[in-house]
């Protein structure tokens, strides 16, 4: 079995407290550099990027260490830092010492050495400054800690393997919970088992109805032992999804025969506000408890944690730490290292620093990738490329700021000052072609003078902030193109604000994509397949597949209006008629009603203006800024044997991921084409993506807008056995190039 030297410490050798705290670093390129320098200096006879192999405990174990002098018998660690030595963590220290101590070992073992002298150099990249803690050891002292960090990785590598293959052996044979597949349900989980076996990425259109949320975990599960695949993540939109995949999973399990086991580590990845128990400390061990020796504890909450036979849910997890009294979410962090399924958001794969994606280029890992919702992804991705930086924020830390740091923040003020002058009379955003080479400057400047700051000096958080807020900005100023937009805004005096917005998420996900073995991208609304892989970055040969519904058009009636338009300019002249369709719906057939609008405003409008002519119909509205309880009471009405006509807004909390079958909502009513509005930004972004794709007005507004229609109106037949009608309220839904986006399962029978 091959391990590597540095792996093997990480698993064995952590010690001591949780510490995020920040200290200065290093980039990368310093980092390297730094490595260099001390090698240039240590003359004739030293050996650089000194390789080291050898056997232990029946592991082939390799490494590199950064220099050897044989004629000294010295071996030596680099590490590069900034600031004061004694501020690097005690917890980074022992592992850096362990790491440094099992190379030891092994060059005694490969150059016939009794001892040596090992050197762990720390170098300040900032002062050009080395300090070097030095000790001698004994070769046989080495190696027998080596043994002991092999015994203990070996028993956890051989549990792993003797894991995979339980597991492959389960999901081989993995049995469909219940005794028939729904309508179309075979279909969707043969298409999904082929595209994972066959490596392949695909765009599924699964209509509501099908049961996608088990139709597409139980194939690739099943298709993970054929395919190779180490991993499967599940990746979703919304916090309620990963609950639906969760449920699916205990579906699955409790369909096995109860006398075998059920050897499927299944994980929920939560955001840090979540799963936080101590959200009023840092996360270090002088201020949480969770934190002090973290690192010691791991080991056993990990040992219980993989060998737990319930699924590794927040609450179960939340469990297993407390009962070892360590930190749950970076105990969430560790295990995603250790289980098959993962079930997660998305931005754990899509994001800048995601977790998944760095896991999978670490460990080399075949990874099988499921997107549920996915046409929420672009949105969701344009946001994690997006970056804002706030004048309001550096005006506030220059009044507090101390001495050293004064001169680089009244240069970006300056800076500031000088994009207001050129941009900030306009009361609308300003749209740059440019970023600000002024403010770029001042800020790379800023930045480097607070690291200096910081590195010798005890943490400032209102120094930490500004400069995380400039290094997130740098970054994607960094890689700035056409895929992204510069905007200023000011709204008052000290009040200017500059942002980069990601237009085009493809520049950035495209490898991503790359990394995972299969993907699978579902939804009951992905048409057309183009845009997403386009705006997506999804290779060329990404292939789309639109299954049939299970529904028929006899179950749906989807009413015109060929003489009504919610056009702005019609805004007014449409309340009349349209309040008037509502009610003489309702009272052709009375029951729960969704009435969906582009605004608050204009749905209110409707609203009044149906209160005056039918006050007898029971109405209520979503409001802006709802709760998640108010949410509830909302969706609670739908239950209750009156009817009622709810108005919401389109795009909004109830036009999507709400399930209300039967009598719960037998109508919706759509009084808009969900276009977004016409404005500076959008017509920026039109003109890109007609540059680039040469299909401008769909992808920025049409495409968007019409799946916001059909997923609003998808609401309304959930099962085989609902009936209900739609009415598409504004006349251009009519128009060929609008109608035939719409689903055609709306107008045609099952497939």
């Amino acid at each position: 079995m091959k391990v590597a030297v540095r792996t093997l410490c990480e698993f064995a050798a952590r010690h001591g407290d949780l510490d995020f705290r920040y200290t200065p670093a290093p980039t990368s390129e310093e980092g390297i550099a730094g490595h260099q320098a001390i090698q240039a200096k240590r003359g004739y006879g030293y050996k650089s990027e000194y390789s080291l192999t050898g056997n232990c405990m029946e592991l082939k174990l390799s490494g590199r260490a950064d220099g050897y002098h044989p004629h000294k018998n010295r071996l030596e660690e680099i590490k590069t830092h900034r600031g004061d030595v004694s501020r690097i963590r005690p917890h980074q220290r022992a592992l850096h010492r362990a790491q440094l101590r099992a190379y030891g070992a092994l060059l005694c073992r490969q150059e016939n050495r009794k001892s040596v002298e090992l050197a762990l150099v720390y170098y300040d990249t900032g002062r050009d400054k080395e300090t070097v803690l030095t000790e001698t050891a004994r070769a046989d002292e080495l190696w027998q800690e080596l043994e002991t960090v092999c015994r203990l990785y070996k028993d956890w590598a051989e549990q792993e393997e003797h894991h995979r293959e339980q597991r492959d052996a389960l999901l081989a044979t993995l049995t469909f919970p219940f005794p028939d597949f729904r309508p179309r349900q075979r279909q969707l989980a043969e298409t999904v088992y082929k595209n994972s076996v066959k490596a392949g990425t695909l765009l599924l259109e699964a209509p509501t109805g099908l049961g996608k949320t088990l139709g597409t975990l139980f194939p690739a599960l099943m298709a993970m032992p054929a395919a190779k695949h180490d991993r499967l993540f599940y990746l979703t939109c919304r916090n309620t999804a990963r609950q639906l995949a969760l449920d699916a999973v205990d579906k699955l399990r409790a369909a096995q025969d109860e006398l075998q086991p059920w050897p499927l580590r299944t994980l929920e990845l939560v955001s840090k506000d979540d799963a936080c128990e101590h959200p009023d400390k840092a996360c270090h061990g002088e201020s949480c408890p969770l934190a002090k020796g973290f690192f010691d504890r791991l080991p056993d909450a990990r040992a219980e944690a993989v060998q737990s036979k319930e699924p590794l849910n927040q609450q179960n997890l939340a469990k297993i730490a407390a009962g070892h009294d360590i930190c749950p979410y970076f105990l969430a962090q560790e295990m995603a290292r250790w289980s098959d399924l993962v079930i997660a958001d998305v931005n754990r794969m899509f994001d800048q620093s995601a977790l998944l994606h760095g896991l999978i280029r670490q460990n080399n890992w075949q990874a099988s990738v499921l997107v549920d919702e996915a046409h929420n992804l672009v949105d969701r991705a344009r946001g994690m490329y997006s970056v804002q930086l706030e004048q309001q924020r550096l005006l506030k830390l220059k009044k507090i700021a101390p001495k050293p740091v004064k001169a680089a923040l009244d240069r970006t003020a300056r800076a500031w000052q000088a994009l207001i002058r050129d941009h900030g009379e306009q009361a609308q955003p300003v749209f740059l072609a440019t970023l600000p080479p002024q403010l770029l400057g001042a800020l790379q400047a800023m930045v480097s003078v607070i690291t200096d700051y910081l590195a010798d000096n005890p943490p400032d958080l209102a120094l930490q902030e500004v400069m995380f807020e400039s290094v997130a900005f740098m970054k994607l100023a960094d890689s700035f193109g056409d895929h992204s937009l510069c905007e200023f805004q000011r709204t008052g005096r000290g009040r200017a604000s500059l942002t980069i917005q990601n237009l085009v998420p493809a520049d950035f996900l495209t490898e991503r994509f790359k990394a995972a073995h299969a993907v699978l991208l579902f939804s009951a609304t992905l048409s057309p397949g183009v845009y997403y892989r386009d705006l997506l970055g999804l290779p060329e040969d990404a292939r789309f597949t639109s299954l049939p519904s299970p529904f028929s058009a006899e179950q749906l009636q989807v009413q015109f209006t060929p003489g009504i338009s919610t056009r702005q300019v019609h805004r007014e002249s449409s309340l009349q008629p349209i309040a008037e369709l509502i009610a003489r719906q309702y009272r052709e057939r009375p029951g729960h009603y969704l009435a969906f609008f582009s605004s608050f405003k204009y749905a209110k409008e409707v609203s009044d203006t149906l209160s005056q002519q039918a006050p007898d119909i029971p109405q209520r509205a979503q409001q802006p800024g709802m709760s998640p309880e108010q949410r509830r009471q909302f969706l609670a009405e739908f239950q209750k044997p009156e009817g009622s006509v709810a108005f919401a807004v389109l795009g909004g909390v109830f036009s999507e991921g709400i399930d209300l079958p039967g009598d719960q909502l037998i109508g919706a009513f759509v009084a808009t084409l969900g276009l977004p509005p016409f404005d500076a930004w959008h017509e920026i972004l039109k003109g890109r993506l007609q540059q680039r794709f040469g299909e401008g007005y769909n992808y920025t507004y049409l495409i968007p807008g019409l799946q916001k229609v059909a997923q609003a109106a998808g609401r309304v037949i959930r099962t085989p056995d609902d009936r209900g009608v739609i009415w598409l309220i504004d006349d251009r839904f009519l128009q060929p190039g609008v109608n035939r986006l719409l689903p055609r399962w709306w107008f045609s029978g099952p497939g």
